[in-house]
């Protein structure tokens, strides 16, 4: 006798419901993050930024500061279904001392708020760096894992997580679901607009400049940094691991080091750089580019209205003293990814292959010629 289809249909669970509040939505990291949700399908997002996104999407943005802790509650306490939180927001200083007590308020500002507006809050992910192990002050131990000790204070990393863990640990509710994480890059690298920055337009920018100029591409930071070890990381491949951390029971409560997954010394991969943008490949002549730059805005300016390129003020285009920090780093630069490999994220990719498809990318956008 022929069975009845019907008794063989398996009752579909629902879906679970999961809505994002990402807060530094239009960054070098954030818009990766929300494009990366986008595509995923199964998000509803929801982005802080002061500016107003420059690329088509279906998120929601709020226009909103994070220092202004009224404006949060006003703005966030509507929000009542988050269920993850992305924190990824940063104000710059003039010093490093300065960061502290801005960049920890904002997240205090964000995550108390939402803490209490949102009962299905899950979890809170937190983007910290490799600046913790005191990579930006010199010679440290590599590769350095996440239960090294961090530098002397200030740190903005160090206090952003020790106040995580403590508000997680008192919070009233915090037995009842969400937890945490936070994930260390380095250099993180991708596609953005008004994000200064970013290594890939200050290389892109740098190299097209020197090519206007008739000079080959030599690398302009510090002969030590020529031969070091360095690494970075993908904004594409942050944001899935990012994702990865928010849903997956083995990252709760845990730090991870996220890389590219390789390391890298600049003299191997500066031929490659140099073959995109068809220019001979030179060696270490090293020039400070937050000097030599700052007299290049009329011939950028030059170089846009020449190839129709869209018009992103010099200023906001790159950022000379970031390029001078990474190309002057004269020691290893290596963190340990063993970690979140173990705990479940395999994911990888190489170098001088993401710096090929970015540069490709801005060209295809009309940011480079």
């Amino acid at each position: 006798m022929p069975q009845n289809p019907e008794l063989n249909l398996r009752k579909k669970e629902p879906l679970m419901k999961k809505k994002a509040l990402v807060a530094g939505a239009l960054g070098v990291i954030g818009r990766s993050l929300i494009q990366e949700l986008e595509r995923q399908g199964d998000w509803e997002v929801v982005g802080i930024s002061r500016r107003i996104p420059d690329f088509e999407t279906s998120s929601i943005y709020l226009s909103l500061d994070l220092l202004d802790r009224e404006a949060c509650e006003n703005q966030l306490r509507g929000l009542k279904d988050i269920t993850h939180l992305f924190y990824c927001a940063f104000q710059p200083r003039s010093s490093w001392a300065e960061h502290t007590a801005p960049n920890l308020a904002m997240l205090v500002h964000c995550v108390e708020t939402m803490n209490t507006a949102s009962a299905e809050l899950q979890h809170v992910q937190l983007i910290e760096g490799n600046k913790w192990y005191g990579s930006h002050l010199g010679p440290f131990r590599t590769p350095a894992r996440e239960d090294d000790p961090p530098h002397m204070a200030p740190n903005f990393y160090v206090e952003q997580e020790h106040w995580l863990r403590n508000f997680h640990a008192q919070a009233p509710d915090a037995d009842a679901g969400w937890n945490w994480s936070a994930l260390r890059p380095h250099t993180v690298c991708g596609f953005s607009l008004n994000s200064p920055m970013n290594l890939s337009t200050c290389l892109a920018v740098y190299a097209l400049i020197a090519k206007e100029l008739g000079l080959p591409l030599r690398f302009p930071g510090k002969p030590g940094a020529w031969e070091s070890i360095y690494q970075v990381c993908d904004s594409r491949h942050l944001a899935k691991a990012m994702i990865w951390c928010a849903t997956d029971e083995n990252a709760a409560n845990e730090v991870f080091n996220i890389t590219n997954g390789d390391y890298f010394r600049w003299k191997n991969i500066w031929g490659r750089i140099a073959e995109f943008f068809e220019m001979e490949p030179g060696e270490v002549q090293t020039i400070p580019l937050t000097e030599f730059m700052a007299d290049k805005e009329p011939l950028w300016e030059k170089l846009c209205e020449k190839h129709g390129l869209q018009k992103i003020p010099y200023s906001e285009i790159a950022a000379w003293p970031f390029a001078d920090y990474v190309f002057g780093s004269e020691w290893d630069v290596m963190t340990d990814t063993l970690k979140l490999r173990l705990h479940g994220f395999h994911e990888c990719l190489r170098s001088d292959e993401m710096f090929v498809r970015i540069f490709q990318e801005f060209r295809e956008q009309k940011v480079i010629p």
